[in-house]
């Protein structure tokens, strides 16, 4: 990481060490690189349990009677909980910490996908859904909680570049993982692992993870004087009374940075949910393909991960080239947007599977040129309520999610092909690409 490195830190408020030129021609600690560690292992666990369901569906639905509008019912549960506990979850982060909370929903996650082995039929499963959605809900807010406290300047980007990248090839390598896990054991048993991996994750998390980096005994008195930075603005930990709620929502940047994201979250969520099914059906694909099915399922996925850790490296290139942050974020949001646009009215015209899910991964690459820039955008407006903020935008995300799995299959239905619901998604991000010419993605609402 760069020598400027968490200059945005609460450890600004922490008095320079008396020896300071002792400290300072030690060797610095990289208690930093831990902390994305433990994110990217987070994000990828995120969407391993996120999405095992989607690959696995036709096997629930047909043990337990269940539809299609039926199971978009089941998985549209799971974003209804996951958008109401988003600002719970970012705001509580916001009053007691990030370490306490990430750690609590973490285990109350893993023990509900443990729990969806268990179901019994529609409305046992939909409830096992919608509790699991309540604890995932406040992962990434707080996740962003803590990069607010530990990172600064072009590190936060980088670091929220490399937490999507985890998080987008867990969702791309679990289509193939659960296909292999289903020829090993059965639904229920592949629910049962998958949520056990949580528990481990929580427990090292804890004993090693503090709120601030001056709390924790890994950080040395060097890496304390690079955190040190007295022209970037403070940023308090938590306890803050009060989140500032009228600015939030008068501010038009936030309004427009949620509807860019809700547009985002409905083309995206149709990969996480009806993507393999829509492989199955639309090309044939039998029972001898599940792996080929199951690895043109996570081609998109892979591929926006590969545009979110692109993205973040880029950006300060970008920035530097063009002198304005604001310019390069808004630009890469909107053709971002427009090219996931484009990209799947062109995949609507290919007959070819691999041919169709390599424009589909192209718009995902597009989807997730956004992504840096909104949840960068997050901590630079929020400032010491990025947890808050976080929890809003990704609330307004999960309007798109929640909306995606139920709507798709009801276009489906009423349209008789698959073409359909996919130029629909096309139009959703259209609309982002439109949004993002309207967001001021930089200046803090508290300055508004």
């Amino acid at each position: 990481m760069s020598p400027e490195s968490f200059s945005d830190s609460p450890a600004l408020s922490k008095p320079a060490p008396a020896d300071s030129q002792t400290a300072a021609t030690s060797v610095p600690t990289t208690a930093g690189r831990t902390l994305l560690n433990y994110a990217v292992v987070l994000a990828a666990l995120l969407y391993l349990d996120r999405v095992c369901i989607s690959q696995s569906q036709s096997l629930i639905s047909a043990e337990l009677g269940l539809t299609k509008a039926d199971m978009g019912v089941v998985m549209m549960m799971f974003s209804l909980a996951y958008a109401i506990f988003e600002i719970p979850g970012g705001w509580l982060g916001d009053r007691i910490g990030p370490r306490r909370v990430l750690t609590r929903i973490v285990i109350w996650w893993s023990a509900f996908t443990m729990a969806t082995g268990l179901a019994a039929g529609f409305w046992s499963l939909t409830v096992m859904r919608f509790l699991f959605g309540v604890g995932e809900a406040g992962a990434f807010p707080n996740l962003t909680k803590a990069f607010s406290n530990w990172f600064v300047g072009d590190d936060r980007t980088r670091a929220q570049a490399i937490m999507w990248l985890a998080a987008r090839w867990g969702g791309a390598l679990t289509p193939l993982l659960v296909v292999f896990v289903l020829d090993v054991v059965n639904w229920r048993e592949s629910f049962y692992i998958f949520g056990a991996l949580g528990f481990f994750w929580a427990f090292f998390f804890f004993r090693w993870f503090r709120d601030r980096p001056d709390q924790h005994p890994g950080v040395n008195a060097a890496e304390l004087l690079r955190l040190a930075n007295p022209e970037q603005r403070t940023v308090s930990g938590h306890g803050d009374v009060g989140a500032p709620w009228k600015k939030f929502f008068t501010n038009r940047s936030v309004w427009l940075l949620c509807l860019q994201y809700a547009c985002l979250s409905y083309g995206f969520w149709f990969y996480l949910t009806w993507l393999p099914t829509y492989i199955k059906e639309e090309f044939g694909m039998k029972e001898a393909d599940r792996y080929l099915a199951g690895a043109l399922a996570g081609l998109p996925l892979f591929l926006a991960g590969v545009s979110v850790y692109l993205t973040g490296k880029v950006t300060p290139w970008l920035i530097q080239r063009v002198g304005s942050v604001a310019r390069v974020r808004r630009g890469l949001g909107a053709a971002g947007c427009g090219l996931a646009s484009l990209m799947l009215v062109v995949s609507v015209t290919q007959h070819n599977p691999v041919l169709a899910m390599l424009a589909m991964g192209v718009s995902c690459f597009g989807n997730d040129m956004a992504m840096p820039g909104s949840w960068t955008a997050v901590m630079d407006l929020g400032g010491r309520y990025a947890g808050t903020l976080a929890g809003i935008m990704n609330m307004m995300g999960m309007v798109g999610g929640l909306l995606a799995p139920w709507t798709i299959p009801l276009i489906l239905e009423a349209a008789g092909d698959w073409q359909v619901p996919i130029l629909v998604l096309a139009a959703a991000y259209f609309v982002g690409s439109l949004a993002w010419l309207g967001i001021d993605p930089v200046t803090p609402i508290d300055q508004t």
